[in-house]
């Protein structure tokens, strides 16, 4: 008796189960957030590690640099050669791949970035270029 009633109630919740999964659908919300507009035809992108930039190769051999709020910050000259682009873990790297010459070349990044040094102490000539150096991989 107590297994007959078990097996209902399994039988029940299984027809409970087999109703109610037929009600639930997946949904994906999408909105456009922004488009970015290139000079010539994009065959490839990639976005760094950090999201802040998006690199996109384009048919002409160049890879243009967007910020996240999609403004261009630069132009990187490959050659037309290159089809395909990476960017590497660390967001230091470039990796452009070549079918045709069937080659990687690895592409160092070094982000140039403008300090405002205006009301800040200082010792020597007020317009001396300045170097910061940032070591990100210790050993």
């Amino acid at each position: 008796m107590i297994y007959a009633s078990a097996k209902f109630r399994l039988i029940l919740v299984a027809i409970v189960f087999v109703i109610t999964a037929s009600w639930v659908q997946a949904a994906v919300e999408i909105s456009l957030q922004n488009t970015l507009r290139t000079e010539a035809v994009p065959i490839d992108l990639t976005v760094s590690t950090d999201g802040r930039s998006t690199f996109v190769l384009t048919d002409d051999g160049n890879v243009v640099v967007y910020d996240n709020q999609g403004q261009q910050t630069d132009t990187i000259k490959v050659g037309s050669h290159i089809n395909q682009i990476e960017i590497g873990p660390s967001g230091e790297r470039l990796f452009a791949t070549s079918r045709q010459n069937k080659t990687v070349e690895i592409i160092l990044l070094n982000f140039i970035s403008p300090i405002n040094t205006v009301g800040s102490v200082f010792k020597g000539p007020e317009n001396a270029p300045v170097t910061i150096a940032v070591f990100s991989e210790f050993q």
